[in-house]
């Protein structure tokens, strides 16, 4: 029987005392850890993260803050290759893990650098400068942001068990407030292991950081007004917690990052032979595949101009022929599984009601051959592009397949794209594949609102483009509608959600000393 992950809470690691979940590795079958909370007393992890690790957090300026998250990056950076192995186990690829791992290290080291480059040395954030409200100048205003003296729960999806937890981790920490860490129970063993290192690192103060493996129990129970969840995963799990009265009568901070239909879209230039048109078959296939199709950024639906559809399809046809699916640890292998046997499930439950409006033009959701594996035992699905013919039918809009599966759809005008692309009800991201400034213009125009983040892609910047599909520290993730409606990310904007803003009036000199001497 494998090893029971232990959760760490009030400064002890905790292993529950009965059976708990059997997590098994997602191309073997065989088990790999067991997940259980029985027992846990929630309470004292809330407790402990506003009587420890808060108070220990708010004695550090915002430079120290920085200064610590710098030192815990260059303590995983040391630790990545024992990250690597475990994340195998998930179904990932090499390519796959570092886009997990190294990609939230160096998440990590952006908001250290955010933290002493843009945040002031004490410990009060100044938001605008001092307003005058009185015709001497003798009766002022001014608003700043102030830590929180609650705890943040993050709640995380399967699919990046180190980036998604250190992407809220590093802005917590900088606001100077501790978190709660709940990984999805998949892939918590990965997740466990970094907590582990980051404990034993010293970098953070004790209970900056605690880890619940296995279900939340009556944790949420203990939040209140000064509290905050951030959530990443399903809709329908967030409509759940939006609805826990800790966030409907006791005001709850939730910030919710959801799945979403995002699009891609070719612009009527990048025919076949430009530029622009290799760039979006690249680009499509490359987010089909990455993770094996299970990024919450994934193109979902890739809309073509109808005279380049015949040539995309065919295009992406040939590039996907060329994916070796199977066990990860073989370096042949181009695309992994997905994280277990009933995400298979659900993402080939998933095709089948796409196929009320779409054909299947390549791969097969029932059979493939993987590479040095069972396709019985481990959780393999081919990559699977669909072709709909009627752009009106609402599947491709509101179904998500979270694997490798995209659908491409044929637009006749820019009004066409821009609303097929508002059907999606909000989403995380879309791209614009173009070198026509007016049509890129149009269309990012009508799609903003529906978005939030947009790439415009082209010759001049593929080089240096970090891709449809990956969120950078710099710049905001989340969405409106389908999206989750929430905001993470973005450079010392993220910190400000752990933050309260409040509005101070009074004297210049009273406001002076308040901002300068804290």
């Amino acid at each position: 029987m494998p090893e029971m992950l232990a959760s760490y809470v009030a400064g002890t690691w905790y292993t529950a005392p009965d059976e708990g979940i059997v997590v098994v590795d997602a191309a073997t079958g065989d088990p790999v850890a067991r997940v259980s909370s029985t027992g846990l007393d929630t309470r004292a992890a809330v407790e402990h993260a506003r009587r420890v690790g808060g108070p220990a957090l708010r004695r550090l300026t915002f430079h120290e803050r920085a200064a610590a998250l710098k030192a815990l990056a260059t303590h995983l950076d040391s630790k990545k290759s024992t990250y690597y192995e475990l994340s195998t186990s998930t179904g990932a690829t090499r390519r796959d893990s570092a886009v997990d791992i190294d990609g939230g290290i160096a998440t990590t080291f952006a908001f250290s650098g955010a933290g002493k480059r843009e945040l002031p040395e004490g410990y009060v954030l100044a938001d605008g400068d001092m307003v005058q409200m009185g015709k001497e100048g003798t009766f002022v205003g001014r608003h700043v942001y102030t830590a929180l003296p609650g705890a943040a729960l993050q709640i995380n999806a399967f699919n990046f068990p180190v980036w998604g937890m250190l992407e809220k981790l590093a802005p917590a920490v900088l606001a100077g407030m501790p978190s709660i860490v709940k990984p999805a129970t998949q892939t918590a063993y990965l997740t466990a292991a970094v907590v582990r290192d980051i404990v034993a690192s010293g970098a953070l103060p004790e209970g900056a950081v605690q880890l619940v493996c296995g279900g939340l129990g009556d944790l949420l129970d203990h939040l209140g007004g000064q509290d905050l969840i951030a959530f990443t995963g399903s809709a329908s799990t967030a409509t759940v917690l939006r609805g826990h009265t800790a966030v409907m009568a006791r005001a709850t901070r939730f910030n919710a990052e959801t799945d979403s239909l995002n699009c891609s879209i070719l612009g009527p230039d990048a025919l076949a032979g430009t530029p622009e048109f290799d760039l979006f078959v690249k680009e499509v296939a490359r987010e089909m595949t990455v993770k094996a199709g299970q990024k919450c950024t994934a193109i979902r639906r890739a809309f073509v101009p109808q005279p380049a559809i015949d040539d995309f399809v065919s295009a992406l046809q040939a590039r996907l022929a060329k994916v070796v699916v199977g066990n990860p640890r073989n370096e042949a292998v181009t695309m992994g599984a997905l994280v277990s046997l009933r995400q298979r499930d659900e993402v080939r439950a998933a095709v089948q009601s796409l196929r009320h409006a779409a054909e299947i033009v390549s791969g097969d959701p029932e059979n493939v051959e993987p590479i040095d594996a069972d396709s019985h035992r481990g959780a393999f699905i081919a990559p699977i592009l669909m072709r709909c013919t009627d752009a009106d039918r609402s599947e491709p809009h509101d179904i998500e397949a979270f694997g490798p599966v995209s659908t491409v759809i044929a637009y006749k005008a820019v009004d066409d794209v821009a609303d097929l692309a508002a059907r999606g009800n909000g989403s995380l991201v879309g791209s614009i594949v173009s070198h026509d400034p007016d049509f890129v213009r149009e269309v990012v125009l009508a799609a903003a609102p529906h978005h939030g983040r947009l790439l415009v892609l082209d010759r001049d910047c593929a080089a240096e483009s970090t891709g449809h599909g990956t969120p950078m520290p710099q710049m905001v993730h989340g969405g409106p509608g389908r999206a989750g409606g929430g905001e993470e990310l973005g450079g010392v904007r993220a910190v400000k959600h752990y933050m309260q803003r409040t509005a101070l009036q009074g004297s210049p000199a009273a406001i002076a000393a308040i901002v300068g001497a804290a």
